[in-house]
């Protein structure tokens, strides 16, 4: 199993899961500055050097693909956000 969290929000709570299993974590640009994620090494934490956001189909499809790349067979358990308000 791997982890996507897509929110600086998300991303603390999705650590703290993984933690527990030893499972990896992926996350976007926005969801951790290089600079801390740089602090992190060998947590297995990974950062893609885009952002992420729920409402970018595209952009969410491609993180997976690469993600599939890199962890074969495994299925990936993706943060949701609520809905932004209107």
């Amino acid at each position: 199993m791997v982890f996507l969290a897509i929110t600086p929000e998300g991303l603390p709570q999705t650590l703290s899961a993984a933690e527990k299993t030893g499972q990896p974590v992926w996350c976007g640009s926005n969801a951790i500055s290089q600079e801390a994620f740089s602090a992190m090494t060998g947590s297995g934490l990974s950062r893609f050097d885009y952002a992420l956001h729920p409402q970018d189909a595209d952009t969410l499809a491609g993180a997976l693909y690469t993600i599939a790349q890199h962890h074969p067979a495994s299925i990936v358990w993706l943060e949701t956000a609520p809905a932004a308000d209107d």
